[in-house]
């Protein structure tokens, strides 16, 4: 197993070749297919569209929750394909992880000239 260093290394690596081929644009659903198309070539495991409920008072709720990508039971990957990342977009991946209990975490926008300027890393 990677350390979440190196793997969330690997997984920027993956999303710019995703990002290089298919540019700004899609789909956040697109970008997510063919990520797990590279994730599979790297040989990197993942779970795509976790259910995650929520616990209110005791009792597991179904509110519809779904977290994009779960790499290595290590990385949360929340994808985005939108004009500006917002507060909102990290307070969820915060959320996320709090509910988990992964520590790590990345926000991605494909909606960027340059992929690079889309991701922001947030740690526990």
């Amino acid at each position: 197993m990677l350390l979440e260093k190196e793997l969330t290394g690997k997984i920027i690596l993956a999303a710019i070749e995703v990002h290089k081929i298919l540019g700004p644009g899609l789909l956040e659903s697109a970008y997510e297919k063919c990520l797990l198309q590279e994730f599979d070539l790297l040989l990197i495991p993942y779970e795509s569209q976790v259910e995650l409920p929520l616990e209110y008072k005791g009792i597991k709720v179904d509110a519809g929750y779904r977290i994009d990508l779960i790499i290595d039971k290590k990385v949360i990957i929340e994808l985005k394909a939108v004009e500006t990342l917002l507060p909102v977009h990290q307070a969820q991946l915060l959320t996320y992880l709090k509910l988990t209990g992964i520590r790590v975490g990345l926000l991605m926008n494909f909606h960027v000239p340059v992929l690079k300027d889309g991701i922001k890393r947030m740690v526990l």
